[in-house]
């Protein structure tokens, strides 16, 4: 078992790195345009499976069209992050402290 959380999400990054390695997404350098582009290209389609009801996903059927779509945009960024050696777990920990103290509806934009 894991120590912390962040210790569980690394490893879990490092085994998606691993995953996506050993299928070839990492035979040549990739940009990190393009890489980012492909976290869009999922969110784009989890907003197309809730403009279709949000069905149940065709490869994990036990998850809906969105759930799979959002598993797919994490990950994307947890591959790229253990790919270029970013500390996505304590980014993500220091972000959570930070926004804890902002003030209520903080940056006073509309949407």
């Amino acid at each position: 078992m894991y120590a912390s959380i962040k210790e569980a999400f690394q490893a879990c990054g490092a085994r998606i790195y691993k995953i996506a390695k050993e299928h070839g997404w990492w035979d040549k350098e990739r940009n990190d345009g393009e890489i980012i582009a492909l976290m869009h290209s999922e969110l784009s389609e989890a907003l197309e499976a809730l403009r279709h009801g949000n069905p149940p996903s065709e490869h994990i059927p036990q998850f809906s069209g969105v759930e799979e779509e959002m598993a797919d945009v994490v990950i994307r960024v947890m591959d790229f992050c253990e790919a270029r050696g970013y500390d996505l777990a304590g980014a993500i920990e220091a972000k959570i402290t930070f926004n804890a103290n902002r003030p209520h509806m903080h940056g006073g934009k509309l949407f």
